[in-house]
């Protein structure tokens, strides 16, 4: 006995380890105790309090709902403010689906119109993403029988109840820890380019001091710029919505990338001997203080920083620019102009840095601080921003388009089978479409599986439960249990657990609202089967390469016209074509679907069989173009190489040279797959072996502007040829949790 006893203990001890190790924060159990301290509250209140079946199921499912379906992002007290300013949609929804309920057809045709506009809605700020399963549920619930619209007052008012008391719950019971911000890891970002930066500096002017710091410094600095990559922040947290503030984040990141780079160049083109008055030493050395300030002005309630102090060091450093006063009266100092040109490249992200920093704060922009064209649409109301979204996305090859398309497809097929066979319980049929059906073909049948083998499991034990059980008293005092069970301990145990105990959930509630016996464990799997069904038939026949194949797709397009710009770019500075205005314009355009698509394919599971393309490097190629060519635009204008036929060769060279590098990645990226690069050298020595050649054939201000454009363009080809290849034994079928 004592034997027993003891494995039994070691068991349980076994387990509980095994859950905590799951949930290492508590943040399941916490949430599964909010839900069933507000779900029990709501029940018990409802049915045995007010003696009503209607508040009762509402106000259950309510909570179930927002408090598990939803997945909000934020501290508690935001989540508690969303769900509150949800409850005008909830009630709308809820008022649609029990007018609809009266005809099959009305229902279905509802259902496919809300199923769409509800999961489309997520183009516009991905966080809706998390209510738009909830949204669903909500007119799901309404749309079935009973037709009765005189109960849409008790259905509303179970509703409100439920979402209300778990908006409290959010903020004063057990409430999570806050995760650390996005803008905190920008923040930690900045702070180390910073320190990076003043290792710079000095490193210019004196090559020999503090060998060993720079290297630390530079090692911190790539660390704390990794950490701001979108897929290194939980999904609710990173700034992926199409509103000003969320946008001028990525660009901020995109800025601090940028930077780093160029300090990278700076760093490895240190002259052999100390240089006390560089003019590209001390513009660094201001551009640290102010990427330090911009980090810091990220906190909340800091001030935001200007960029007048940059734009004076910029000026000083234009102004100490060594052009010569002469045809060639003096030799120009091209590594020189190389590393005052790399510096004034890294000043202007910087000052980009500094922009969208002030509209990521809030704060209000003069009319200087957006004259990049990434910041057009920083005066544009957010209805205007989210306008602009849906309408890129109103693609043929737009991943939300098929996905929002699929979901509502399948859910009014669901809606019209379960009205037609006359289910009784037809919620259960939708609802398991919605559980099982996925992005793509491969991610729903991978939720088919645990879906069915967890309904199964526990429709078996529900059915021997109600045969023996018939006492409701029984099951209204294991409602909390089951509650805990299936929204805590089945969350941490796996998806096959937590089918099965949400299946006994049901069971209990249901045996308390509607007394059926064992048909109703009967009831629930014929329901699961069937919409399981619909889902995985859905799945395979509606666009069911899911994310990745219009990532590729998008990717490929994008690449195209990135290689587009670069060429127009250069033909602008040769005077052999106008401003490349429309060709950047183009580029921005695409940046927007395979951003999304981008965000999609990290939710799936990919083939643990094919290469990884490295996408965040992929997309990082092409985020180097558009910033870069205007800022190259601002100091060099357009046909400042006209009639310099030596300086056209070169480039047009080069020119050619990356659009076949953007066409190889490109047909690599539709394939899926990466291969070796040759790498290509950015210091200024190779520079002036490349353009020594011409010097002699036109005056100095025409050599500033060729050695900036060649700058350019081999810090392209560097950024191509940097693109990291997947290791050998790199899985790439994990999947990242939503």
């Amino acid at each position: 006995m004592l034997r027993r006893t003891g494995g039994t203990v070691v068991l349980g001890t076994s387990l509980l380890g095994r859950l905590r190790r799951r949930d290492p924060g508590d943040a399941i159990l916490r949430r599964a105790a909010r839900l069933t301290l507000v779900a029990s509250v709501v029940f018990y209140g409802c049915r045995y309090g007010a003696g009503s079946s209607t508040l009762a199921t509402y106000g259950l499912f309510g909570t179930i709902a927002a408090g598990s379906f939803a997945q909000l992002p934020g501290p508690a007290p935001q989540r508690a403010r969303i769900l509150v300013l949800s409850l005008p949609v909830v009630w709308a929804l809820i008022a649609a689906g029990s007018l609809l309920a009266w005809s099959t057809w009305a229902a279905a045709g509802g259902m496919l119109v809300v199923g769409f506009v509800v999961a489309f809605a997520g183009v516009g700020n991905p966080r809706l993403v998390g209510l738009a399963s909830a949204f669903q549920l909500f007119y799901i619930l309404a749309s079935f029988p009973p037709y009765q619209p005189g109960t849409l007052p008790e259905r509303l008012g179970g509703v409100t109840l439920a979402v209300v008391l778990l908006a409290a719950a959010e903020v004063f019971l057990w409430p999570d820890p806050v995760p650390v911000s996005y803008r905190q890891r920008l923040a930690e970002a900045a702070d180390g380019v910073a320190a990076f930066l003043d290792a710079a500096a000095e490193k210019l002017t004196d090559p020999h001091a503090a060998a060993g710091d720079p290297d630390r410094r530079r090692e911190r600095a790539h660390d704390v710029v990794a950490a701001i990559e979108l897929n290194r922040s939980p999904p609710a947290w990173a700034p992926t919505a199409a509103g000003a503030q969320d946008r001028a984040l990525r660009i901020c990141a995109a800025a601090l990338r940028e930077v780093l780079g160029e300090a990278d160049r700076l760093a490895a083109d240190a002259p052999p001997e100390p240089i006390p008055d560089l003019a590209a030493a001390r513009l660094l050395r201001s551009c640290a203080d102010t990427t330090r300030a911009v980090g810091r002005s990220l906190s909340p309630g800091a001030p935001a920083v200007a960029p007048a102090d940059l734009d004076v060091a910029v000026g000083r450093a234009e102004a100490a620019y060594p052009v010569g006063d002469g045809q060639v009266r003096d030799a120009p100092d091209v590594p020189r102009l190389c590393r005052d040109a790399t510096a004034l490249a890294l000043a202007d992200q910087v000052r980009v840095f500094v922009v969208g920093s002030r509209v990521a704060t809030g704060a209000r922009l003069g009319d200087d601080d957006a004259s990049s064209a990434l910041f057009a649409y920083a005066r544009r109301s957010p209805w205007t921003l989210y306008w602009w979204q849906f309408r890129a996305h109103l693609a043929p090859r737009s991943a939300h388009l098929h996905s929002s398309l699929r979901l509502a497809v399948a859910l009014a097929i669901a809606r019209v089978a379960a009205g037609v066979l006359q289910l009784t319980h037809g919620f259960w049929v939708l609802l398991a479409t919605l559980t099982v059906l996925r992005t793509s073909a491969a991610d729903t049948r991978t939720a088919l599986r645990p879906a069915v083998l967890g309904t199964i499991i526990g429709a078996v034990v529900s059915g021997a439960v109600m045969v023996v059980v018939d006492d409701p008293i029984v099951y209204a005092v294991a409602l909390p249990v089951t509650l805990l069970l299936a929204f805590g301990v089945g969350r941490l145990l796996g998806p096959v657990w937590q089918q099965a105990l949400f299946t006994l959930l049901l069971t209990v509630v249901f045996a308390q609202l509607s007394p059926e016996g064992w048909r109703l464990a009967e009831a629930r799997l014929v329901d699961v089967l069937l919409g399981a069904v619909i889902g995985v038939l859905a799945g395979v026949a509606i666009w069911p390469r899911g994310a990745g194949h219009d990532l590729r797709h998008n990717a490929t397009r994008y690449l195209a016209a990135s290689a587009d710009a670069v060429e127009r770019t250069v033909q602008s500075m040769l005077g052999d074509a106008p401003p490349p205005a429309g060709a950047l314009s183009r580029v921005r355009r695409r940046m927007v679907l395979i951003d999304s698509s981008y965000c999609q394919y990290h939710s799936e599971r990919h083939d643990p069989h094919r290469q990884q393309v490295n996408w965040d490097a992929v997309l990082s190629a092409g985020h180097h173009v558009v910033p870069g060519a205007e800022s190259l635009l601002r100091r060099n204008p357009p046909g400042c190489l006209a009639g310099w036929p030596g300086a056209a060769a070169l480039l047009r060279d080069s020119a050619a040279r990356m659009r076949s590098a953007y066409d190889a990645l490109a047909d690599e990226v539709a394939h899926g797959r990466t291969s070796d690069r040759a790498p290509v050298s950015t210091s200024c020595v190779d520079q002036l072996d490349r353009i020594r050649p011409l010097l002699g054939e036109a005056d100095h201000q025409s050599v500033r502007h060729l050695v900036e454009v060649d700058r350019w363009l081999a810090s392209l080809a560097d950024g191509l040829a940097r693109i990291p290849l997947p290791a050998a034994d790199e899985s790439i079928g994990r999947r990242r949790q939503p």
